[in-house]
Parts: C-alpha cells; structure tokens; sequence
C-alpha cells in the first residue's frame, strides 16, 4: 500500500499535526494522484472540530484537490500518467441508482462516499483528504483540469466552485437574470464570478458598505447595503434568484422581499437552523426557499471547463501545510480573500524533519 503523510487533528479541540498513514493499494479502476495543491473549506474547520457531530479521528480534511497522475490501475482509460487532474468532495458512489445514473452522484440513494471523513464501499475503511500527498480515487471520480486553468489556483473551484455553478445552472442563470449574492466570502465571491460570466445582471448583498469596492472589483454591476431600509424597499421583488452563502445562522425574511413572482432563494451554507419567516412571503409571490449542495461529476467538469473559458478563478492566497491552523483562525475571522490554499510542496519539510 502506498505511504502517505499528512496533516490531521487528532480530536475536536487538538490542533493539525503531521499524519503517517497507507493509502489503498490501487484496485483496477483506481488513480493514484500526487496532490500539488489543496484548497482550505470552511467545513474542513466544522469537521475537525466535530462542529457537525460524526467526525471520525484521526480526520485528515480537504476536498479542494488538484494535482497529477503518478499511477493508474489496469482498468483506467481516461487517465494516464502526468495528466493534470482534480478530485472534489466525492470519491465514490453506487454507481447504479437512479441519481447516480443521471449524473447526480452527490445525490446518491445508497450514500455517496466523502473525500474524507467517509467510509470506503469496499472495506469500510475512514477515508482520508487532500491534506496529504497522495491520494487513490476510483478512475469516475477524478476530473480534468484543462491547460487553460491556473493550476495553482484551481483548487478552491471544486467545492466553492461548483458548489455555487451547480444551483445557478439549476435555476437557469443567464443572460437577462437578475442575481443576488448574499454574502462575500469564499463561496460568495466564487458565485459573483459564475453568475458574471454567464451573463446575469449581479448585485452583491451585504451588511458591511466596506465591501462594495471588492463586489465591484469582483465584476458585480451593484451592491445593496442591508442596513439601509430605503434601499432594500426599492429593491423589493427585484431578483430572480439569490444566493444566500452566509455560513451562520440569519434572518431569510429581508431576502424573500426582494425575491420577484416565482423568484428562487437557494441556500448553500450548512447552517443548523434559521430564524422563523412567515409563509405568506412564499405565499403571495409563488417564491421559493430551496437548498443545494454540490453537483454531480459531469457537472463539475461542465464547470471547470466553463472557468478555463471565461478565465474565472477563485482569488487565493498560497500557504504552507504548516500554517494551517492559523489559517483556521484566520478563517474564523473572515480574515482571507477569499480561500487559502495549501502548496502540498510544504509537506517536504516533514519528510526532511524526519
């Protein structure tokens, strides 16, 4: 089995520590990857902190992966050796039930396997993420990162991503929408760029007036300040479609309003619960609440595809694997614009450590 090292928290109230543990060995279908790059999620946090209950330990995070095939099983046909890939939040699936065969593995009626904190299918073994290495994922789960990304930055675009593409394609985004981005961190700035570049009309949505230069810097047409009652009057019922990221519990109440007939407020955050609203603002508009999580494989590859055409990349700031926990700080105090992201080079000092 191949050796791998990495970083890991150890339990909820310990800090990320250098890991030692074995990959699998490579099934047939599987594609061993040398990780280059791994992009820091907020839910990395929320796991090793067992913030979401279930977190297994030791637990390795990271689903934001780029790197480049070092080994392939006899099986493998879309990948070969120096191919520069990517594996985002999943690393298996059925593979048989109706969503997995529509291309909705994330959606998995047998449950979908994480990147890390998750079980394999075969041998029931905790999987470990891309704060390592290496990594072994069967040959359906990896993706293409196309010549025209910057693989340094790549990263952060398979969970901020395709988390923010997957519901704008869902309600149609286009050319003519009219879209609202409620908050602007990692995934916020991620759907300010999707959303620009397919077309829509894009109003960032915020509570901190400090933030309209970065909206604007980031390609959106407007900014509405939430603390100003005039504004968010004449805003009323004026957008299709917002994106609500806020990663904390908040009132929806405000958003709804400005939701059009028909309008859509999807939220994306993992957020344990929200403030009471009343119906009648569904009710009397045809309005919807809805939730999405990330997409499917194609879909992600759809998105990547579509970055590398319209040149859309997260903004990112390098750091080394041994900085990770004041990255998690950092984090906590929306001190970065917008994602960290780990260079897994750093990992050489621990092997020259040891």
């Amino acid at each position: 089995m191949p050796k791998a090292i990495g970083y890991a928290a150890r339990s909820a109230t310990t800090p990320l520590t250098t890991f030692h543990f074995d990959r699998r060995a490579l099934r047939p279908e599987d594609v061993q990857i040398d990780i280059l790059y791994c992009g820091v999620c907020h839910s990395d946090l929320h796991q090793t902190r067992n913030d979401w209950k279930g977190t297994m330990y030791p637990c390795c995070p990271g689903h934001e992966i780029v790197g480049r095939v070092s080994k392939t099983g006899p099986a493998v046909r879309k990948f070969r050796e120096g191919d520069r890939v990517a594996v985002g939040c999943l690393v298996d699936s059925c593979l048989a039930c109706d969503q997995c065969r529509k291309g909705e593995e994330q959606l998995c009626r047998n449950r979908s396997t994480g990147t890390y904190n998750g079980k394999d299918r075969i041998t029931g073994e905790t999987t470990y993420g891309g704060y390592s290495d290496i990594i072994v994922v069967r040959e359906e789960f990896v993706l293409r990162i196309p010549d025209a990304l910057d693989i340094k930055r790549a990263a952060p675009l398979l969970c901020a991503g395709i988390t923010t593409y997957s519901p704008l394609k869902k309600w149609n985004v286009g050319p003519g929408s009219r879209v609202g981005v409620a908050g602007l961190g990692g995934l916020g700035h991620m759907a300010v760029k999707l959303a620009v570049g397919l077309g829509a009309d894009v109003t960032v949505i915020t509570g901190s007036p400090a933030k309209e230069a970065d909206a604007k810097a980031l390609g959106a047409q407007k900014v509405l300040i939430t603390t100003d009652k005039d504004a968010l009057r004449a805003a009323t019922s004026s957008f299709d479609v917002i994106i609500d990221t806020v990663p904390v519990a908040h009132p929806v109440t405000p958003y709804l309003h400005l939701l059009d007939i028909d309008g859509t407020l999807v939220i994306v955050g993992a957020i344990d619960q929200l403030p009471p609203f009343h119906t009648g603002l569904l009710l009397g508009q045809r309005r919807r609440v809805t939730g999405s999580p990330i997409g499917g494989i194609a879909e992600t590859q759809e998105m990547l595809d579509f970055c590398a055409a319209k040149n859309i990349l997260p903004d990112c700031e390098m750091i080394d694997i041994q900085e990770i926990n004041h990255a998690y700080e950092r984090m906590e105090k929306s001190d970065v614009k917008y994602r960290f992201v780990i260079d897994m080079a750093s990992l050489g000092k621990e092997a020259k450590a040891a």
